[in-house]
């Protein structure tokens, strides 16, 4: 059996310990700072209690909305969805929402006035499915029903949203 032996000064020691951590801690803090926008409008957020909740959620996203909502609903996720339902539950999982984990639940949907979306005459409405302090899913639509999409801000490519599909939930619009 070989061992080897080194002498370090406990200087050279402190400094290399401290420079690991620190490299380690930049890691983890751009990691997170990255993490944290991009969970943000693809999966569940949790902790959503008020409108001041919801409010920061919206301008996380880049949006800015009427102060209070401008409708406030009670829907009933149904048990079992038809083939209605198809286009809206793909919408919602490509942001990385599952509704079919709330079959049966009530959710409430509240629904706000954008004040920047890009280039629009008609007025643009964002909404919110909010199960148990959770957003559980949500959307962007035009007040007349011409177009719908996911939470995010739509780039140049996407200047031209996807027609709405109707789908209802306990005998109301989703939209």
């Amino acid at each position: 059996m070989i061992i080897f032996t080194a002498r370090i000064p406990k200087r050279r020691l402190l400094a290399g310990t401290s420079a690991a951590l620190c490299c380690v801690f930049a890691v983890l803090a751009f990691a997170l700072t990255l993490g944290g926008r991009a969970v943000a409008a693809s999966a569940e957020v949790k902790n959503i209690k008020d409108n001041d909740d919801r409010l920061a959620y919206l301008s996380g996203l880049g949006w800015q909305t009427s102060s209070q909502p401008i409708a406030t609903e009670e829907l009933l996720i149904p048990e079992e969805f038809d083939e209605s339902y198809t286009g809206y539950l793909q919408l919602q999982a490509d942001q990385g929402f599952d509704l079919t984990q709330y079959k049966g639940r009530r959710v409430k949907r509240y629904t706000y006035q954008l004040t920047n979306y890009p280039s629009q005459d008609e007025p643009v409405q964002i909404s919110l499915l909010i199960y148990k302090n959770r957003v559980v899913g949500g959307q962007i639509q035009s007040s007349s029903g011409s177009f719908l999409h996911g939470l995010s801000l739509p780039g140049p490519a996407s200047a031209q949203p996807s027609p709405a599909p109707s789908q209802t939930a306990s005998g109301q619009t989703i939209r």
